[in-house]
């Protein structure tokens, strides 16, 4: 395997790392969301992204050669070797932390996936046109509850408020580039993250304003997950995700 190939196995692990454990948070609201349509709502947004992220565990497995597939992405990694920001491994918390960190997240990946299907790669650029679809919605989904929320009730906004400050903090990594995304983004690969940032800020300054929420000032950002340093809610998530297949590790379904 070259260099740009590994590089290339590492990157798509990182994307789909970051859409699968989103999506089984999302997933974690199924059955008790604050009305039935939202409840379809969140399940269908989580089932976008682990769409996602088989596809990018497939491509990544397909490259990579060794024999893994999906599964063995999703259910056969300890913590430590999973590479998603921290962002997405946090706890839903109220239907307010949920929104803000979709929020978050979103702003972010939609125009990334925009510009990641200009990728030279074809394989990922054709995932990419398909993501960038789906988030283009999901931005959508979450504006309109970050408004409804922060322009709300004085109890709605507290709550709006508190989840933004607590989770502003893990917005940074998704901005982070190393060498690996660095080298990938010089053959034009990959987009320039920095490049997206722009984007992402004219987002969320539309939406918190609509919703009379202060963008937060700037603080230290939390970091870590693309090199496997996460926080204490990842491997309780993954105990729970992963014990039917650990449990039967050769069953088909």
């Amino acid at each position: 395997m070259t260099n740009d190939t590994a590089a290339l196995v590492e990157y798509c692990v990182r994307l789909g790392d970051d859409a699968l454990i989103l999506g089984h948070r999302l997933s974690e609201w199924s059955g008790q969301a604050p009305t039935l349509e939202e409840d379809i709502a969140l399940s269908n947004l989580g089932l976008d992204l682990i769409g996602q992220a088989r596809l990018l565990y497939s491509l990544a497995g397909a490259r990579e050669g060794q024999g893994r597939d999906e599964d063995r992405f999703a259910y056969f990694r300890d913590a430590a070797a999973f590479k998603n920001c921290l962002l997405v491994e946090q706890p839903n918390g109220d239907f307010a932390a949920t929104i803000v960190r979709h929020l978050l997240f979103a702003a972010m990946m939609h125009p990334y996936y925009q510009a990641l299907s200009s990728s030279r790669d074809p394989a990922l650029a054709e995932i990419a046109v398909k993501a960038a679809k789906e988030m283009a919605y999901h931005v959508r989904h979450a504006a309109e509850w970050a408004i409804r929320l922060g322009d709300g009730t004085a109890e709605s906004h507290r709550r709006m408020a508190g989840a933004l400050d607590d989770l502003w903090g893990y917005s940074g990594e998704l901005f982070e580039m190393d060498a690996i995304e660095t080298s990938l983004a010089g053959k034009a690969i990959v987009p320039d993250r920095a490049a997206i940032r722009p984007r992402f800020e004219a987002t969320i300054a539309r939406v918190l304003a609509e919703a009379a929420l202060a963008v937060p000032k700037p603080r230290y950002m939390q970091t870590g997950g693309r090199h496997g340093r996460h926080t204490e809610h990842l491997g309780h998530l993954l105990a729970e995700m992963q014990v039917l297949a650990r449990a039967h590790p050769e069953a088909v379904w």
